[in-house]
């Protein structure tokens, strides 16, 4: 142990390390890395909240709405991939202190200006300064993807990932609370709450978490993921997981009220539902993929989004809250079990390509470490954006037809390709599939291939 909390041996693949030190120190580190990530997710997610508090008189039309919120999720997408890169530059427990303190300037600010009377711009630019929190995402998964070793890190990315997700519904309960007892008139309340605990966040980080040494930006395994087709090809999938998961946990409460007429306590009762179960499920989709391989439970995940968008098409068709609330719901909680599927693949697919290039024990391992660090942070931010075409399309879906329908339709669709897309390269069987999809063949492992 170096200075200022730095490791500067790390060996998880070593399975007497592994015992006998590495597991209770990864722990650790995976625990406060959730609730810095948990903070940055609820104050990312700030604004599907707020826009539950701006009524009439802030003179904010749905379309503006749905506009604010889009902001933030662009902001937050195109963050993730600094993020990614800044754990290596200075440290995954240093990052996390600095990443968390960030928090406080968007909420501040949004404190200081949440009344009416505030100009558009000023909310538009305040949302956009929330975005920080969707970059603690992608900095939170490459550190503890550094922490665990390939037969843990199903379970240990799902954890870090659904601890952190569960920051969306849990901003949207407290929003509830505020309304429910203290009316839509005090916004400022919720913010009030985040304030203080963003600062418990920095100061849990810089007191128990760690720095490894041995993790180094790696300029030529970066450009190598960006040539890699696989790091596309899962950045796409990944839209269709955590792009759904985003987008719609932003966007639930407006369509509740402008579609349904819902009022701002009814909304509010309802829109933590939905990001709660998808957060919860998610460390389920990794242990499910580190079982029976991340590509299977991947496919079958998109058949039943799928599935469900056309239980909320229906619903959407014929007016029905309750059928509605049933298939959104539910793709809400498929969304959370493909975004831990996924992200299993991810390091799986490219410990496999290290295999197709001929390494072999620790150097097939390294490989894929390197790879997979630099892929997370793309594919996030990728898979993020997908969170900004959804909230795009019912904006316009909603100018142009006064519903949700046709933003359905379109997600429908994409559905259909991923389904397409993970069955043609992970799962079909012909001589010339990729080594990495020849691996998920089996439950098991073949000498020399990595389940996906």
């Amino acid at each position: 142990m170096g200075g200022g909390r730095w490791i500067e041996q790390w060996e998880p693949e070593d399975e007497t390390f592994w015992r006998e030190k590495g597991e209770r120190i990864a722990r650790r580190n995976l625990l406060f890395s959730v609730l810095s990530e948990h903070i940055g997710f609820s104050i990312w997610s700030l604004w599907s909240v707020m826009v539950l508090f701006m009524g009439p008189q802030y003179g904010v039309d749905p379309a503006g709405k749905f506009f604010l919120i889009a902001t933030a999720t662009f902001v937050g997408a195109l963050i993730r991939i600094p993020y990614t890169f800044a754990v290596a530059r200075f440290g995954g427990r240093n990052w996390t202190v600095f990443s968390a303190l960030m928090l406080l300037l968007p909420t501040g600010l949004a404190f200081a200006v949440m009344e009416p009377g505030t100009s558009y711009t000023t909310f538009v630019l305040v949302a956009a300064l929330t975005g920080v929190g969707g970059g603690n995402f992608a900095s939170s998964m490459t550190n503890i993807n550094a922490f665990f070793p390939l037969r843990k890190k199903g379970w240990a990315l799902g954890l870090n990932a659904g601890g952190g997700n569960i920051g969306v519904p849990v901003v949207q309960l407290i929003g509830l609370l505020v309304i429910g007892t203290a009316g839509a008139m005090h916004p400022r309340i919720v913010l009030g709450v985040y304030l203080p605990l963003i600062v418990v966040a920095a100061v849990c980080s810089l007191f128990f978490m760690d720095n490894l040494a041995p993790v180094k930006n790696d300029t030529g395994a970066a450009k190598e993921a960006v040539r890699a087709r696989h790091t596309w090809i899962m950045a796409f999938l990944y839209i269709g997981c955590f792009g759904s998961f985003i987008g719609y946990s932003f966007a639930f409460g407006l369509v509740l009220q402008t579609q349904f007429g819902r009022t701002p306590l009814q909304a509010a009762s309802l829109t933590f539902i939905g990001p709660l179960l998808g957060s919860l499920i998610r460390p389920i989709g990794g242990s499910l993929a580190d079982r029976h391989g991340g590509a299977r439970i991947t496919l079958w995940t998109f058949v039943a989004m799928a599935a469900a968008t056309g239980v909320v098409i229906y619903a959407s068709v014929v007016e029905s809250l309750a059928v509605f609330l049933v298939g959104f719901i539910a793709l809400f909680a498929l969304s959370g079990l493909g975004n831990g599927s996924t992200f299993k693949m991810i390091p799986a697919i490219f410990l496999a390509q290290g295999h197709r290039k001929g390494l072999v024990g620790d150097a097939a391992e390294a490989y894929g470490r390197r790879l997979s660090g630099a892929a997370m942070g793309l594919i996030g931010a990728v898979g993020a954006l997908g969170g900004l075409g959804i909230n795009l399309a019912f904006r316009q879906s909603f100018q142009t037809a006064g519903t949700g329908t046709a933003a359905f339709v379109a997600f429908l669709a994409f559905y259909a390709a991923c389904i397409v897309v993970t069955w043609a390269v992970y799962l079909r069987r012909p001589a010339a599939v990729p080594a990495t999809a020849e691996a998920v063949t089996s439950s098991e492992p073949r000498p020399g291939y990595a389940k996906v």
